[in-house]
């Protein structure tokens, strides 16, 4: 069954220049793995914070979510050996079988939009797939690794909190609802990212209830003339 396997928090700190091209600045990146039940309300868990509050954080992107699956391909692709759960940022690294077809892993192609979900005594909606910023790479310092994601559809994704309640790594995932099953996380990524100017795409992805209000904004402004 899918599952959390490791959850993360962690407070916006200061972090070090690394060259005159890449100054000193204040992130939410770094997160650490804790045990026990942590409150997540409407905006997030308690303990865990943004930086930046244009473009992260709010209710439609309350928690990041990561596939464990991912992150054995990554270790090799990078050659990395201490890449842990939260490398990606994500306050939930997650596993298990709760897929379109069977068993399969918990993953962009599997998730879809607007999945709704029990997780411990919380319940939340996935909103969209997550979009990769700068301070991925600024945190492994390879500043290409944004594009690497974003190009490998590995991205994870974000969930809105609809009912609040106490979350805790071991926690298993129980499906409630599927209301958008043709739209797995991977179709939205395509969208995004590689047919750009579809027009019927965009409309049909427009209808979607579950999009949150960013993705739809950015939809939208490719259909204005």
């Amino acid at each position: 069954m899918a599952h959390i396997t490791s959850l993360q928090i962690g407070l916006p700190q200061d972090r070090p220049a690394l060259s005159d091209r890449q100054p000193a600045y204040r992130t939410g990146f770094w997160k650490s793995p804790v045990t026990g039940p942590q409150l997540l309300d409407a905006h997030g868990l308690v303990g865990d914070g943004q930086a930046d509050l244009v473009n992260h954080g709010g209710t439609d992107k309350a928690l990041c979510l990561y596939a464990a699956a991912h992150y054995p391909a990554w270790q090799q692709e990078l050659g990395l050996a201490d890449f842990p759960p939260g490398a990606f940022g994500e306050n939930l690294t997650v596993a298990g079988g709760d897929g379109v077809a069977g068993d399969e892993p918990m993953t962009e192609e599997t998730v879809c939009l607007g999945d709704l979900w029990q997780v411990g005594t919380a319940r939340v909606q996935v909103s969209q797939p997550r979009q990769p910023c700068w301070k991925l790479g600024r945190r492994w310092e390879m500043t290409d690794l944004p594009g690497k994601v974003i190009r490998s559809g590995r991205t994870g994704w974000y969930v809105r909190v609809i009912s609040p309640g106490m979350i805790a790594a071991g926690d298993t995932i129980q499906r409630l609802a599927r209301p958008h099953p043709d739209w797995p996380l991977s179709r939205l990524n395509h969208l995004m990212y590689r047919a750009k100017q579809d027009e019927a795409l965009l409309r049909e992805a427009l209808t979607l209830p579950a999009l949150s209000t960013s993705w739809r904004e950015h939809f939208m402004s490719r259909l204005e003339p």
